[in-house]
C-alpha cells in the first residue's frame, strides 16, 4: 500500500512537472495583490493568511520550475519559443514584485530589494527574448494577441515600478538614478500597452470571435491598465527630489486617470464576453491555471483605485477599492477550490496509470 501510494505521488509530481503551466506564478500574483490591498485597508488577519500562503507558494513554484528545467528542458524550450506561451513567463517577474511589496510592508526592506533585483534580471532576459520569439518565430496561424496573453509583459514591467518606488529611498546616492529608471520603465510599459492594445482591439472588434478566443487571459487587458494606473499613482506619491521628474507630474497625472478609466470601461465588456461563452454558447466552466490571470486584475483594480484615490485626493475611489477587494477575494476562493479539485483529480489519474 505504501509503495503504491509513493508510486502514485511520484507519478503525479512527474506529470505536474512535465505539464507545468508557464504562467503558474499568476497564483502568487493574484494572492499577493489581494493580500497587499487587505493590508493597506486595515484587514491585517486575512492579509497575513494570504501572505503566508504566498511565502509557501513562491519558493515551491520556483523549485518546480527549476526541476522542470532540469528534468524536462525540451518542454521548457518548447514553451519559451512558442509565441502563445512565452509572455506567460513574465508572471515570474510580476509575482516577485507583488510578493516583494508585501515583504517590504512587513519591514524586510533588504529582502524586498533583493527580490526587485532578481525580478529586474529576469525581466531583462525575457523582454528581448520574448520579442525575438514574436518577431522571428510567430506566423499568421501560430498565435495572436488574444490567445497569447502578451499584455502580461506590461504587467511585469509596471510591477518593477511599484516595488522599485518603495525601495528606492533606501538606496542612498543611487536613489535618484533609481527614480529615473522607474520613470523610464513606466514609460516603456505605457508604450508597449499602446502597441498591444491596438492589436488587441483590432483583433477582437473587427474579426470573428469564437468561444475558444474568450479565455481568462482577456482580463489581462484590464489588469495591464490597472497596474499601469497603480504604477503611475505610486510615482506621483513618491518624493524623488528631482525637478526634471517633477516636471513630468502633469503628464503622469492625466495619463494615470485615463488608464484607470480605460480599465474600468473593460470590466462590463469582459463580463459580457464571459456570459456569452458560458451562458449562451454553453461552454462548461472548468478550472484552468489561466483563471489566476483573471483573479489578479480584479485585485490590481482594487489596488489601483486606492492608489489613485490617494494621488488625486479623491476619496470616492477608495470606496471602490474596498468593495472590489472583497469581490477579488471571493473569486480567489472559488478559483482556489477549482485548483484543489483539479489537483485531486490529477492525483486519482496518477494512481491508475
Amino acid at each position: 500500500m505504501e509503495r503504491t501510494c509513493a508510486s502514485a505521488v511520484a507519478n503525479w509530481l512527474r506529470r505536474m512537472l512535465a505539464d507545468l503551466y508557464p504562467g503558474c506564478f499568476a497564483f502568487v500574483m493574484a494572492t499577493g495583490i489581494i493580500s497587499n490591498v487587505l493590508l493597506f485597508t486595515g484587514h491585517r488577519l486575512p492579509s497575513d493568511l494570504l501572505f503566508a500562503v504566498n511565502i509557501a507558494a513562491y519558493p515551491w513554484l520556483l523549485a518546480l520550475t527549476m526541476l522542470r528545467v532540469i528534468r524536462f528542458w525540451p518542454r521548457i524550450w518548447q514553451d519559451l519559443t512558442d509565441p502563445r506561451l512565452v509572455f506567460s513567463f513574465f508572471t515570474l517577474v510580476a509575482a516577485g514584485n507583488v510578493l516583494g511589496v508585501g515583504i517590504y510592508q512587513r519591514g524586510f526592506t533588504t529582502l524586498a530589494l533583493a527580490m526587485w533585483m532578481f525580478a529586474l534580471s529576469v525581466w531583462l532576459l525575457l523582454i528581448y527574448f520574448s520579442f525575438s520569439v514574436l518577431t522571428f518565430l510567430n506566423t499568421a496561424h501560430r498565435a495572436n494577441v488574444v490567445h497569447g496573453g502578451w499584455l502580461i509583459a506590461i504587467v511585469g514591467t509596471e510591477s518593477l515600478v511599484i516595488l522599485g518606488t518603495l525601495v528606492a529611498p533606501d538606496l542612498g546616492s543611487l536613489s535618484q538614478s533609481m527614480f529615473v529608471l522607474l520613470h523610464m520603465l513606466w514609460g516603456v510599459g505605457l508604450v508597449l500597452y499602446g502597441i498591444f492594445i491596438t492589436l488587441f482591439a483590432y483583433r477582437i472588434f473587427f474579426h470573428d470571435v469564437g468561444p475558444d478566443d474568450v479565455t481568462p487571459l482577456l482580463w489581462v487587458v484590464m489588469g495591464a491598465a490597472a497596474i499601469s494606473t497603480n504604477a503611475g499613482s505610486t510615482l506621483i506619491l513618491a518624493e524623488n527630489g528631482m525637478p526634471f521628474l517633477q516636471a513630468m507630474r502633469p503628464f503622469i497625472d492625466g495619463t494615470t486617470l485615463v488608464l484607470w478609466a480605460w480599465g474600468t470601461w473593460w470590466i462590463p465588456l469582459l463580463i459580457i464576453l464571459g456570459v456569452w461563452k458560458h451562458g449562451f454558447r454553453r461552454v462548461p466552466l472548468t478550472y484552468t491555471p489561466m483563471f489566476w490571470s483573471l483573479v489578479f486584475p480584479l485585485g490590481m483594480y482594487a489596488a489601483a483605485s486606492r492608489q489613485l484615490s490617494l494621488a488625486a485626493d479623491f476619496p470616492a475611489l477608495h470606496s471602490i477599492s474596498r468593495v472590489m477587494v472583497w469581490i477579488a477575494l471571493a473569486v480567489w476562493a472559488a478559483t482556489a477550490s477549482g485548483l484543489a479539485l483539479a489537483a485531486r483529480r490529477e492525483f486519482r489519474i496518477a494512481r491508475t496509470t
